[in-house]
């Protein structure tokens, strides 16, 4: 087997990894939003779990589908269209991933900490004002 089919062998195994991490991880998310919907008798609940879930399974699958369009790309004869043509792949994996990313988590990563900063201060101090005197956390 020379290198080319190796690599060539190397990106197939890549994206069907990835198909497969997208479909597996689809069937994991529905298991533990029926386990969610199960243990707290909230469709809400199951929702927000079977979304945050299957977001992060596609995010999975199409980190690894961009890294089989790249072993493809580099393992090919050079040329302006084939790196064209992965760019753009990229671009539009990644702005899925981004939109994705703000789906899941409610916010756009550069202001990610403007919210969770505050949140968590905010938690910690109504947590210890709860708390009996004398009792730490």
């Amino acid at each position: 087997m020379d290198a080319h089919a190796l690599f060539e062998t190397t990106a197939i195994a890549f994206e069907f990894a990835g198909v497969a991490a997208m479909a597996i991880g689809f069937l994991v998310a529905i298991g533990l939003a029926l386990y969610a919907w199960r243990r707290q008798r909230s469709g809400r609940a199951a929702f927000r779990t079977l979304r945050e879930s299957f977001g992060g399974v596609i995010l999975l699958g199409l980190e690894i589908l961009v890294a089989a369009d790249l072993v493809r790309t580099v393992t090919s004869a050079p040329s302006l269209t084939d790196a064209f043509v992965l760019g753009i792949i990229v671009l539009i994996r990644t702005i899925l991933s981004f939109s994705l990313q703000i789906e899941i988590d409610g916010v756009a990563p550069w202001r990610r900490a403007l919210v969770t900063g505050p949140e968590v201060l905010t938690r910690a101090a109504r947590s210890a004002a709860r708390a009996p005197e004398g009792e730490a956390h």
